[in-house]
């Protein structure tokens, strides 16, 4: 059995308790070491075979998978955050099903939820924003025309935007071509829940800036929307005259009495 698993945005303790439970009974972890907190590793079984697939091809990652495959051992593809966000799993997960060869994911923290965590933000806010748009700048990895971040921007939702803090002047430049004025509250998140966590805020006009003057080049999130700043409204679900499923509100109970 292959399985992918999600090694949480950092900390070693963030990862799921079922994803350390493989890591200890893998024979072989094949895990992503650029963005992979390699702490994680220290439960690995002795003789356990690692791989750093920072230095490796899709070809050679999926023959690392084949030879273990064939000789019945218990592999651990150990993919950032939760492989399902810019994880490049698909690929791997194909040439699998090809070959007939079972596999399974088993799920991780996201690094924008440790982002979120290192704000102390909610992301969705009433009659602030209700969505949460995750995309990245176009670099060498292109996007889609129809998912610029100057049409998201439009929507004035909340965006959290990846593998970008190498591109902050252009981003600000298009985050407030497509609407969000420039004083617009904004956070860079370098690496979340890690030891070295660090967190800026600014507005959206001052990313560039603020990046800088920080010396933050990589390993970053940026967070931009109004959830960061302190006005909203206060949630229906737990008012005391809102009524759910599981509670009457008061005034109804007067009403009924």
């Amino acid at each position: 059995m292959i399985v992918f698993v999600g090694a949480g945005p950092g900390a070693e303790d963030l990862i799921t308790v079922r994803g350390q439970q493989y890591l200890k009974e893998a024979d072989i972890i094949i895990y992503a070491g650029s963005l992979v907190n390699p702490g994680l590793l220290q439960v690995k079984k002795e003789g356990c075979e690692v791989y750093n697939s920072a230095y490796m091809t899709l070809e050679e990652v999926l023959e690392v998978m084949y030879a273990g495959e064939k000789e019945g051992k218990r592999i651990v593809r150990l993919h950032t955050g939760d492989p399902c966000l810019y994880g490049a799993i698909r690929e791997q997960m194909d040439a699998l099903e090809e070959r007939q060869i079972p596999y399974e994911v088993c799920p991780g923290v996201s690094s924008f939820c440790g982002a979120a965590a290192a704000l102390h933000a909610e992301y969705t806010l009433p009659d602030i924003s209700q969505s949460v748009v995750i995309t990245r700048m176009a670099g060498r990895t292109p996007v889609p025309d129809k998912e610029s971040i100057r049409s998201f921007a439009a929507h004035q939702a909340t965006m959290v935007i990846f593998l970008s803090t190498g591109m902050l002047g252009k981003l600000q430049e298009e985050l407030m071509a497509g609407g969000y004025p420039a004083d617009t509250p904004a956070a860079i998140v370098y690496k979340a829940t890690w030891p070295e966590e660090k967190v800026l805020r600014c507005m959206v006009s001052e990313l560039e800036k603020t990046a800088a003057d920080a010396q933050v080049t990589k390993t970053a999130l940026i967070v931009v929307g109004r959830i960061l700043e302190g006005e909203y409204e206060r949630s229906l679900l737990y008012h005391p005259e809102f009524t759910t499923e599981f509670r009457q509100g008061k005034q109804e109970e007067q009403a009924d009495e």
